[in-house]
C-alpha cells in the first residue's frame, strides 16, 4: 500500500475527465500563482499588441503542462465519475 501523504503530487488528479484538480500541497499553489503571474503580467506588457498578447497567453499557458502532470496523483488520464 502506497503512503499518499508522501507521494511527492502537488495536484490531485480530477474526479472527471482528464488533467490535473487542485492544488494539494504548497508547491503546487506557488507553481499555480507563478503561472498566473506570468500570463497576466505577459498580458499586461503586451496589451497594446493583440496578436502577441494571445500568443504570450498560449505559449505561457500551454508551456508547464508537463510538469502538471508530473505532479498529479496518479498522473493524467481519463476518469469517469463513480
Amino acid at each position: 500500500m502506497t503512503n499518499q501523504e508522501n507521494d511527492g503530487a502537488w495536484f490531485l488528479p480530477k474526479r472527471f475527465g482528464f488533467g490535473a484538480g487542485l492544488p494539494i500541497a504548497w508547491q503546487g499553489w506557488m507553481v499555480v500563482a507563478v503561472h498566473v503571474a506570468v500570463i497576466v503580467g505577459g498580458a499586461l506588457l503586451l496589451r497594446s499588441q493583440p496578436a502577441a498578447t494571445i500568443a504570450w497567453a498560449l505559449i505561457t499557458g500551454l508551456l508547464p503542462l508537463p510538469l502538471y502532470a508530473a505532479k498529479t496523483r496518479g498522473g493524467w488520464k481519463w476518469r469517469w465519475p463513480n
